[in-house]
């Protein structure tokens, strides 16, 4: 069968890469890719981000599955539109995407269905969000409304971070649409998990759980990035948090949606704050798999992926079940210079070729120029382990990090540290 992945990122690379060792798969193309899918033999880029032009190469090239990567393709709708042309197609449709590409309309759902999540108010006029920010004092979550590239946060720890906050978004127009409306939440304290699981609509199949780390520096200092490293399984997730997760959080979610008139299909993310007694809070959902959290998923999953997702878009999804190795796997974001900023682009990468059976290299911001790879992007590389203990995946990924070189790398020295205490 032929597979058509959506996306260019590290996630769709762990995608591709899982998917083309299916037995089923004869042929996996990526839209655009990176490097990493360029170098791959059964897998090829096609320079396509048109929805039209992708319908049209889909039907022209006999794709039997599209998966969706990132979020924005999916808020914009081209779930429906290949729905539309009876065309297979794994993800959300616009309506149920809502549930990531609006804090306001997610908030407001899980209100309505009894999902527990933080208070919140939400705010287009500048000086009601100041005088609120005024009443409630801080630490204090201030969110941009849209997407925002995972970047749209900012947990402000003093009132004058907060203001500021509301200031970059709803005057400054930093985030453009996406900060035009904003929600500001309390604090949550705890410790932070990622819960991702396949729907099919009626289905549920929980993915392994895993912990992403979303501040650029160690010890989870300075600004919010995409995402700078996760490892799977999370020790905070236990078999009785898991259930809990499962009953209070996911399937209240699939059920509601349902209850508003929309089948949710696809992948469906809830990131998740779990306290010192072990109660639960939503702290957001995407409607995709997470990135970076998807390459340790992967990195530890069995069995043939392609057919699980393929059996999901046909509403099969019972027909399947999911077997992960014993064991636990780790990746560690390399980012460019300057990242979450403006990254510094087109320096030469080297050393990729150290990787064993328990490691390898997902590529994220990285093209391909005269057979060099250069940096394109903030998030440059996902270097990736695995190991009987996620002390022994740590230990792998970092010694493969020294072999690898590029123009002002920077990473993060703690991932995978809470797990340890």
């Amino acid at each position: 069968m032929n597979v058509l992945i959506i996306g260019n990122g590290g996630r769709e690379h762990a995608l591709a890469w899982k998917i083309s060792q299916s037995l089923l798969v004869k042929k996996v193309y990526v839209a655009p890719g990176n490097a990493g899918t360029d170098l791959d033999s059964i897998i090829e880029n096609i320079n396509i981000t048109d929805n039209d032009l992708l319908i049209k190469f889909a039907i022209d090239k006999n794709i039997d599955l599209t998966i969706v990567g990132p979020e924005v393709p999916l808020s914009k709708g081209i779930v429906n539109k290949f729905i539309e042309n009876n065309l297979y197609i794994f993800g959300p449709t616009s309506e149920a995407a809502q549930l990531e590409s609006s804090k306001d309309f997610s908030k407001k759902f899980m209100e309505k269905h009894s999902i527990p999540t933080a208070k919140y108010a939400t705010f287009t006029n500048v000086e009601l969000a100041h005088k609120y920010i005024q009443q409630k004092g801080s630490p204090i979550v201030v969110k941009a409304d849209g997407l925002a590239a995972g970047k749209g946060v900012v947990v402000a720890m003093t009132d004058e971070e907060a203001h500021n906050a509301i200031d970059l978004m709803l005057s400054d127009n930093q985030f453009g649409d996406a900060g035009a409306r904003i929600v500001i939440e309390e604090f949550l304290q705890g410790e932070e998990a990622s819960f991702i699981v396949i729907c099919d609509g009626e289905t549920v199949l929980p993915l392994a759980s895993s912990q992403d780390h979303k501040r650029l520096f160690d010890n989870d200092q300075g600004p919010n990035t995409g995402g700078m490293g996760a490892y799977s399984p999370a020790p905070i997730v236990t078999p009785d948090i898991h259930n809990k997760i499962m009953d209070e959080v996911i399937l209240p979610t699939i059920k509601g949606m349902k209850k508003d008139g929309i089948k949710f299909t696809g992948f469906l993310y809830a990131g998740l704050m779990i306290d010192k007694k072990n109660k639960i809070k939503t702290l957001e959902f995407n409607c995709r798999m997470g990135d970076p959290e998807t390459q340790p998923i992967l990195f530890r999953l069995k069995g043939d992926l392609f057919k699980i997702l393929y059996d999901a878009s046909m509403g099969k999804l019972q027909e399947n079940n999911i077997e992960w190795e014993n064991n636990s796997a780790i990746t560690i974001v390399m980012a460019a210079k300057n990242y979450p900023n403006q990254p510094i682009i087109n320096d030469e990468i080297n050393g990729l070729d150290a990787i064993n059976e328990d490691t390898y290299v997902f590529h994220a911001g990285t093209t391909l120029s005269n057979k060099k790879i250069l940096t394109s992007g903030g998030r440059v590389l996902g270097v990736t382990a695995k190991g009987k203990t996620l002390e022994e995946a740590k230990n792998k990924a970092y010694k493969l990090i020294n072999n690898i070189h590029f123009d002002g790398a920077q990473y993060r020295n703690d991932i995978g540290k809470k797990a340890f205490k």
